[in-house]
């Protein structure tokens, strides 16, 4: 009897609990693969963007190769020291990303630019970078527009012609700049002059990628604006740069960006309403008919597994002997209302029992079990003292 209780009650095969675990460790692998899967492709996509060495679709080895048929050199760095000490009279040095750099960064790099009267292009510059590379300029909502026409007096941008600028669209306070590819009244390239050189600022980096080159004129305009001086020094930001961390310690939340903070924002408080949402009772709970009928045995074996679950012996153990002092109360002249009462029901039980019963108050009032094992003996007594009960 005990192991049959053991067995339909308590236990739980491996079967089983790979049934619960397998959508769960499905939908794992499928989650996993799948994000394998779209990282793999996007950074084959994206991978060297705007390197000049890279021929991927979004790097720029074209317009290096392009320059170098015309005797104009091409140096990658990823310093900004070395961005600085490489500028002058007689070099372009167009910077990538320069959202990514750093104040100081910034300030060094304008400082060299300044006094160096040779051009520098910044390539989709946007709020993090333009108070500190292009004072007086200020970044606006891009443009809808992909291809633009140049409608300014910029030489290179007349003998280009249309081309893919547009981007970011800029505003400016400063005097004797040159717009050009406006859109909606503001231009996304702005030449800024600065003594004998100028800064360029690049609404959007299409006219410098390997697949757009061929389109409109875009490839007349990189040229022109990378090869007007012999030397071209192309900077591309790096983690590994040891000036970038010359800001001082930042903090983990000042390198997400405010994007990620407001979404995830928003998803706090769609949890929160979606958790009022499945929380919320209108009026008092209504008892229904079940569908189906549910055998008695069934009934107590999950609860049983319930019980074994949480390891609640003290529970189980409470419903055991709640339940056979219910049913003893009427065999032995006691009222349902007693039944839980010792000193009622404890003298009329042991009435029809013999001497062998004097463990009687701990069996039906006792504390609960220390194992399992304690518990299946506490059922088989139980209902080993109601059949007494019964016969007597």
């Amino acid at each position: 009897m005990t192991e049959a209780a053991a067995s339909t009650s308590v236990s739980t095969t491996p079967r089983q609990v790979w049934a619960r675990t397998r959508g769960l460790l499905l939908g794992f692998v499928v989650l996993l693969a799948a994000g394998i899967a779209i990282a793999a492709i996007r950074s084959g996509g994206h991978h060297g963007r705007l390197d000049p060495r890279a021929a991927d679709p979004y790097g720029s080895r074209a317009v290096a190769e392009l320059l170098a048929d015309r005797d104009v050199s091409t140096r990658v760095v990823t310093t900004s020291k070395a961005a600085a000490a490489a500028a002058g009279p007689d070099t372009t040095l167009l910077i990538a990303n320069p959202d990514l750099l750093t104040k100081k960064q910034q300030s060094a790099l304008r400082s060299a630019t300044k006094r160096s009267s040779g051009r520098t292009v910044l390539v989709a510059p946007g709020k993090p970078s333009l108070p500190g590379l292009a004072p007086g300029v200020s970044a606006m909502q891009p443009s809808d527009k992909t291809t633009l026409k140049p409608a300014c007096s910029l030489p290179e941008a007349r003998r280009a012609g249309s081309a893919d600028t547009g981007g970011i669209r800029y505003d400016s306070t400063l005097t004797a700049t040159t717009s050009c590819y406006t859109s909606e009244g503001l231009p996304t390239l702005l030449r800024i002059p600065s003594g004998s050189g100028d800064t360029v600022l690049l609404g959007a980096p299409d006219i410098l990628y390997n697949d757009r080159l061929d389109e409109h004129g875009n490839a007349s305009l990189a040229l022109q604006l990378l090869g007007s001086r012999p030397h071209l020094v192309w900077y591309l930001p790096s983690l590994s740069d040891s000036s970038a961390a010359a800001d001082g310690d930042r903090s983990f939340f000042d390198l997400i960006p405010s994007g990620w903070s407001w979404g995830a924002l928003q998803l706090t408080v769609a949890a929160v309403l979606a958790a009022l949402w499945r929380g919320r009772r209108f009026g008092p709970l209504v008892q229904e008919r079940l569908p189906v009928t549910i055998r008695a045995s069934e009934a107590v074996e999950g609860r049983a597994r319930l019980y074994s679950k949480a390891r609640a012996r003290d529970r189980a153990a409470k419903a055991l002997r709640s339940a056979t002092r219910i049913r003893l109360a009427p065999l032995v002249g006691v009222p349902q209302a007693r039944a839980h009462a010792p000193e009622t029901l404890l003298p009329a039980v042991s009435a029809q029992l013999p001497d062998s019963y004097a463990d009687l108050p701990d069996l039906l009032f006792g504390s609960p079990p220390p194992d399992d094992a304690a518990l299946i003996t506490l059922a088989d007594r139980l209902d080993a003292l109601e059949r007494e009960v019964r016969t007597s």
